[in-house]
């Protein structure tokens, strides 16, 4: 029976596209309003509005997903295709194109990614102890008596270590102590052959190794036990676990970190083919200075010959009378010399001594007794003829102040009857007595008048 178009047919109920996609995204909203997802991101792309859309994998299946700009912006570092995460979401349904997706609230690393994050946190707080230190790496022995091996028995590594420590250096015995070296059990064992293979056998060095896997299959070298067991060691380490790219916390612990578990046995030994080539230069350097010492004491042996020749008596006996005749001319030339330089001595003390002879001595005092005697007499007459000079005019001046000089010429001295030179005739009176003193004589007289200056 055919309906006509843009009716339903009667007992059916006919939904809309977007409205039955709006139902099923209700229905599972409200079936799972939050969930917890994990699984790996891919196909991850990052639009310039900052919203995340990426695809959540597993094994089995996959999951569209969205993380918008306000809940990844506290998501930091940012995923990328490849890492393990686990999610919070609330499942839902992309009405636009009818997909199931996860709208993401919250990421965290899951898987190898916490994994990660734990590794950092414990590398940050051992090497904050000081237990990566290169000052506290001890030095590889360079020719090791034994070394010791801890790794699994049955793993490709220990075969690749002892064939290369048998190419390499057969001469050291391997101990071996089997480990797991994977799982909750490896740890503990680990440490306990770190402890125990020292005291068991005479090793010099010790190899901790393994071969490659996921971080997850290398997590018993990051525990925190193994490295301090390896500090602890009697011995120097060397730890080669997984490839080139695999770090873990016991390859900084080690004294030495190999790339892979065959470079820890090359690291560990001396390689055989280069001590072959050592020894076969040791060999020719040798060889040459045996040479070399064998010229040397050739030459040696002619200078002994050479010496023992100019030793000989007879030689000896020549130069003994050569240098006797040297000696001798010597002896003479110091005579000759030496009675010269007396001969030229007495010259000089007979110089000498004819100049300090007594005669010429007086003879010199003699003609200075008599230069000072003519001297003194020209200074004795040079005396005389001041003072006569001088005495004359002594005379002159004291004859011209010679009173009785002025009384020649007529003047008289009158005395008072006291004997006193009369200056003024006020000094005396009429009748009073006066000597008069002249040229010739004197005169006693009496005054009858008085006369003043006018």
């Amino acid at each position: 029976m055919s309906v006509p178009p843009g009716r339903t047919p009667p007992g059916r109920t006919v939904y809309e596209v977007g409205e039955l996609v709006e139902i099923l995204r209700a229905l599972i909203e409200d079936a799972l309003p939050r969930v917890w997802v994990q699984g790996e991101i891919s196909n991850f792309s990052r639009p310039a509005s900052g919203h995340w859309y990426f695809t959540l994998k597993d094994g089995r299946g996959q999951l569209r997903c969205a993380m918008f700009r306000n809940a990844n912006i506290h998501v930091r570092p940012p995923p990328k295709d490849g890492d393990q995460v686990l999610v919070r979401a609330q499942p839902g349904i992309y009405v636009a194109r009818g997909e199931l997706q996860l709208v993401c609230e919250h990421m965290e690393p899951a898987g190898e990614g916490a994994l990660l994050r734990a590794f950092e946190e414990l590398k940050k707080r051992l090497a904050a102890e000081g237990l990566f230190d290169e000052a506290i790496k001890r030095p590889l022995p360079r020719l090791p008596r034994a070394i010791g091996l801890v790794t699994s028995a049955t793993g490709a590594a220990v075969q690749d270590v002892l064939s290369t420590l048998a190419r390499r250096y057969p001469l050291a015995p391997v101990h071996l102590f089997p480990v797991p070296v994977q799982g909750t059990e490896a740890p503990a064992a680990i440490v306990r052959a770190l402890a125990e293979l020292p005291r068991r056998a005479p090793v010099d060095v010790l190899l901790l190794v393994r071969g490659g896997g996921s971080l997850e299959d290398l997590w018993a070298f990051n525990d925190e036990r193994v490295a301090r067991a390896i500090r602890a060691c009697a011995v120097p380490v060397i730890c080669g676990v997984g490839h080139e790219v695999d770090v873990t916390i016991a390859d900084f612990a080690a004294d030495l970190r190999a790339p892979t578990p065959t470079a820890a046995a090359e690291r560990a030994t001396p390689d055989a083919t280069e001590w072959r080539r050592d020894i076969a230069s040791l060999e020719t350097r040798s060889r040459l200075a045996v040479e070399r010492l064998s010229l040397r004491l050739r030459e040696r042996q002619r200078a002994l010959d050479a010496r023992l020749l100019a030793q000989h008596p007879q030689r000896r006996l020549h130069d003994a009378a050569q240098r006797l005749d040297e000696l001798s001319q010597r002896v003479a030339h110091a005579l000759r010399s030496r009675i010269d330089g007396r001969r030229q001595r007495l010259a000089q003390l007979q110089t000498q001594l004819a100049l300090h002879a007594p005669a010429r001595r007086i003879q010199q005092r003699q003609r200075r007794i008599d230069e000072l005697c003519a001297r003194l007499a020209a200074a004795q007459q040079r005396l005389m003829t001041r003072a006569d000079a001088r005495w004359q005019r002594n005379n002159t001046q004291l004859a011209g102040l010679d009173p009785r000089a002025i009384l020649k010429r007529g003047y008289a001295i009158a005395l008072d009857a006291e004997g006193r030179a009369l200056t003024d005739a006020a000094r005396t009176r009429v009748g009073a007595a006066v000597h008069v003193v002249l040229s010739q004589g004197a005169l006693d007289t009496r005054v009858e008048r008085l006369q003043g200056d006018d």
